[in-house]
């Protein structure tokens, strides 16, 4: 009888359910003991990832090979493995495809690096940001600076991350100052401002700005609020800021201090763009407090979204009201009111509002495709039960050979997708609920779509 090998997952279940056996009673080690079993845990972790990076590239040599062999043109080889990956991990793919990507680098390219890595001295970010600040050399300069920085696996344990990211820096602008001004003005070219959301309904507005324009917006919002302050503006430094930055964008000007109080001095009108506001009737008309859905950020409060519409009203500005119905058993969105929109553009809204983010699991990404389950090519047809919501590199991840969906109702009557892998695995995404379900006696909820603005 030959035993399993040691990467299976039968054997490394049995470890975890060990380490899950041993947690259920005190420890019974002193402080000393337990110091030492931390550190021992915690190579254990960085060991475990590197054992996940090596399985990841082996995943994407087999995967290449299947699909080479399946006739997949060669610049498509390999699409659809970092989805896998992130299944596996129970993350995005955007995640799942920066695990991929360094998997398939640090072996091959920075073997000290790995050999730090797999022997539990340097976590997997620690490799991730090696491998990151020497991705603009080549191979010659990239193994030159992997060996100065990472042979002793001891010294680079002690490293703090500015600390290694300034030896990784001079080491490159040493070996090759070309490829990092290459590098550099690369990174210009991707300048971006993006949304997430924040706790206690806030968002955070980021801007990927080249250093420079970054360092003079910074001071010239210093040196305005400074100059405000010094005038009696009662404000906090960070509240003008704020205020500032977004009445120059929005090209109105700012409340001065003298009109109100400083939480709200400053505080422009609501952006004179659409919002997709959804929110029960009930919600709207301040007999209930369900939270509202504001698409584009996620859930806020029935106050915020009655304060938004509202707000709209009292300035005269357009608001549109659309009827949205939702399932009265699982309170997630099955029809809506379409007369203001051909049946296309008006189905592609629904989708966004029905499944507010990406349908893959743990992706979280905002919505940019509405696709086909079962493929239109194939005969799916175009409609809100053959339809879901994702992000664009989730739907060209399911174009990969191997890779099938279709919809797949429970006993509920929820809008289920279900989603098979190359490798046999599958998942099921349900549609979120956009209201809380009532008792059956009660007539289904209407839903109501603001559009304020």
């Amino acid at each position: 009888m030959t035993s399993s090998p040691a990467l299976a997952a039968d054997s490394l279940s049995a470890v975890q359910r060990g380490l899950a056996h041993a947690l259920e009673r005190p420890s019974g080690l002193d402080d000393h003991d337990r110091v030492d079993a931390l550190r021992a845990l915690e190579e254990l972790v960085c060991t475990a990832t590197a054992a996940q990076a090596a399985l990841a590239a082996e995943l994407d040599a087999s995967q290449r090979a299947l699909q080479a062999d399946a006739g997949t043109r060669a610049a498509e080889q390999g699409r659809g493995v970092a989805s896998i990956v992130a299944f596996a991990r129970r993350e995005s793919r955007h995640r799942g495809e920066r695990h991929l990507g360094l998997a398939t680098i640090v072996r091959t390219e920075l073997p000290h690096t790995w050999a730090a890595w797999s022997t539990g001295h340097v976590t997997e970010w620690t490799a991730t940001v090696i491998a990151r600040e020497t991705a603009c050399l080549p191979l010659e300069h990239r193994l030159t600076v992997d060996e100065t920085v990472a042979a002793d696996a001891d010294h680079l344990a002690t490293l703090g991350q500015h600390e290694l990211v300034g030896l990784l820096r001079a080491e490159a602008e040493r070996l090759d100052p070309a490829s990092v001004v290459a590098r550099r003005r690369r990174a210009e070219s991707e300048r971006s401002v993006t949304l997430r959301a924040a706790p206690d309904t806030m968002a955070w507005l980021t801007a990927l700005l080249p250093v420079k324009e970054g360092v003079a917006v910074l001071a010239t919002l210093t040196r305005a609020s400074d100059s405000a302050r010094a005038s009696g503006d009662l404000r906090s430094k960070g509240q003008f800021m704020a205020d500032t930055l977004v009445s120059s964008v929005l090209g109105r000007q700012p409340a001065t201090h003298a009109t109100t109080d400083p939480m709200t001095a400053g505080r422009t009108p609501a952006v004179p763009v659409s919002l997709g506001l959804v929110m029960s009737d009930s919600a709207l008309l301040g007999t209930s407090d369900e939270p509202a859905h504001l698409d584009g950020y996620g859930p806020v409060p029935a106050e915020l979204a009655r304060e938004i519409v509202c707000d709209a009203l009292t300035r005269d500005e357009q608001v549109w009201v659309r009827r949205l119905w939702t399932r009265p058993t699982t309170g997630e969105l099955v029809s809506m009111d379409s007369r203001q929109r051909i049946f296309p553009a008006t189905l592609g809204r629904f989708v966004r509002l029905r499944d507010r983010v990406c349908r893959t699991p743990w992706c979280d990404a905002p919505i940019r495709h509405t696709d086909h389950p079962e493929e239109h090519s194939r005969g799916g047809p175009t409609s809100a039960r053959n339809s879901q919501g994702l992000c664009e590199a989730c739907n060209y991840a399911k174009q990969a050979h191997g890779w099938r969906a279709r919809h797949a109702p429970d006993d509920t009557g929820s809008h289920v997708i279900e989603t098979t892998l190359p490798t046999g695995h599958s998942y099921r995404s349900r549609a979120p609920a956009v209201a809380t379900v009532r008792q059956a006696a009660i007539p289904p909820l209407r839903i109501d779509y603001v559009l304020a603005g």
